[in-house]
């Protein structure tokens, strides 16, 4: 498979947005996901989209942040708004075949993943 790559991380001061996004052209039949791993911390799930659209989002990044996917030119994006603190993290996209929604927050349910990319969000 074609690897994952994200962009669009950086430094963002508190209350500010960033858009990540991750190149998925092999995936468009594939359940796409963003997770994220803070220093000293498990990797956890923020956002999944399936091939229709259909999303969920962990429950501390609702209201913020959205996940979308552009099947025209084969991208994944989650835009970021009102970052805090806490949300600093590694950032990884990843891609896996998922019969529904069930599991989404697992991680060995996705079996393609990004390189990851930082996100700091500074008070």
């Amino acid at each position: 498979q074609v690897p994952l790559v994200e962009s669009g991380g950086g430094s963002v001061q508190s209350g500010g947005s960033l858009r990540l996004s991750c190149e998925a052209s092999e995936y468009r039949n594939y359940y796409m996901g963003w997770f994220r791993q803070a220093p000293g911390k498990e990797r956890e799930a923020v956002a999944a989209i399936d091939s229709d659209g259909d999303t969920r989002y962990a429950d501390s990044v609702k209201g913020r942040f959205t996940i979308s996917r552009e099947n025209a030119d084969r991208t994944l994006y989650l835009q970021m708004n009102s970052l805090k603190p806490e949300d600093t993290a590694m950032y990884y996209c990843a891609a896996g075949i998922l019969d529904s929604f069930e599991w989404w927050e697992q991680k060995k349910q996705f079996h393609y993943w990004g390189q990851g990319i930082l996100v700091t969000v500074s008070s």
